[in-house]
């Protein structure tokens, strides 16, 4: 199919912002109609989510203060990527040192483009079971709570706006499909990568 008549050319480009996490870019684009037109986006380092699925059959989920909105949340296990790194050996190391759980089995289920009319973010989704309990490794400042719940009293969770998150929610949907075998996974052993 041809989309030629849908893509904007980068005329040129400026950093407007640089941070220890993001990044702002304005750039100059030429449209389709051939006018011009001003691009202002966060470039992000890419993330990882995690849905990890007790022997029970309940999921692994956390609690925890986002200050941008001024709510504790509601969230699947994730994480950001670190220069160069693995996405999968990011998922290992978020989920061991936020819940202090590590899996004997990992599947990928795809990528997830979470806001993309001013990100560039890619968040990766893994799927993780064969959990084993071990000590949770937080980061220097962060907080949050690990409980576990049924994929049921999730569905319901989200369903009365308790979760609002929207990587949670699309992980809900995949937890659903993948449950039901509508959507089947590609397990593989975890890598013999070392955690950190």
């Amino acid at each position: 199919m041809n989309q030629s008549h849908l893509i904007e050319t980068k005329i040129s480009s400026e950093q407007v912002y640089k941070g220890n996490f993001l990044n702002i870019l304005r750039d100059t684009v030429l449209l389709p109609s051939g006018k011009q037109a001003t691009r202002e986006y966060l470039v992000h380092p890419g993330a990882v989510v995690v849905i990890a699925l007790l022997d029970d059959g309940r999921v692994v989920l956390e609690r925890q203060h986002r200050y941008p909105v001024g709510r504790v949340m509601v969230e699947f296990p994730a994480g950001k990527l670190d220069a160069g790194e693995n996405p999968q050996y990011c998922g290992q190391r978020e989920l061991l040192e936020e819940t202090g759980y590590s899996a004997t089995y990992w599947a990928y289920a795809g990528p997830m483009h979470l806001a993309i009319a001013y990100s560039d973010e890619v968040l990766h989704i893994y799927f993780a079971k064969g959990l084993t309990l071990g000590e949770r490794k937080l980061d220097e400042g962060e907080s949050l709570d690990v409980f576990t719940t049924t994929p049921a009293e999730l569905l319901a969770m989200c369903s009365q706006g308790l979760v609002t998150d929207a990587k949670t929610l699309t992980c809900t949907l995949w937890l659903q499909n993948v449950l039901s075998g509508a959507w089947p996974l590609q397990w593989v052993p975890a890598t013999d990568i070392a955690l950190v």
